[in-house]
């Protein structure tokens, strides 16, 4: 073993206002540090923070957080009020249930559930 995952780090256009959207889905509070860094502390996870670049994001994340809920489509539309963006529809199938989003920079995230109703 090298070491063990510190953070977390998402480059973003806005790090406050994702903060704000990550802590409303995973809890935690923001904490902005300066216009360019905020993060947060999830609550049985480890730290997510956001790093102001220059650049847009484009074309599809290497990497993306499973999000694990009781219920797909309200967890859906809970998220869609908050800002997420829905891409496609729900997929169901023997592993289990889950529905691809976008947060508000365009960054790819699922809300997740198993068949057997555990993670994973």
């Amino acid at each position: 073993m090298i070491g063990r995952v510190d953070e977390v780090v998402v480059d973003c256009q806005n790090p406050a206002t994702l903060a704000e959207f990550w802590s409303s889905v995973l809890g935690g509070e923001p904490v902005h540090r300066s216009d360019a860094w905020s993060f947060i502390d999830p609550p049985g996870w480890t730290r997510l923070a956001f790093q102001r670049v220059p650049e847009n994001k484009q074309g599809k994340n290497r990497l993306h957080i499973d999000v694990h809920v009781d219920d797909v489509p309200a967890a859906s539309a809970a998220a869609e009020a908050l800002g997420a963006v829905r891409i496609g529809m729900i997929h169901i199938d023997t592993v289990g249930t889950f529905q691809v989003l976008q947060d508000p920079e365009g960054n790819e995230w699922c809300v997740v559930r198993s068949a057997t109703g555990g993670t994973g």
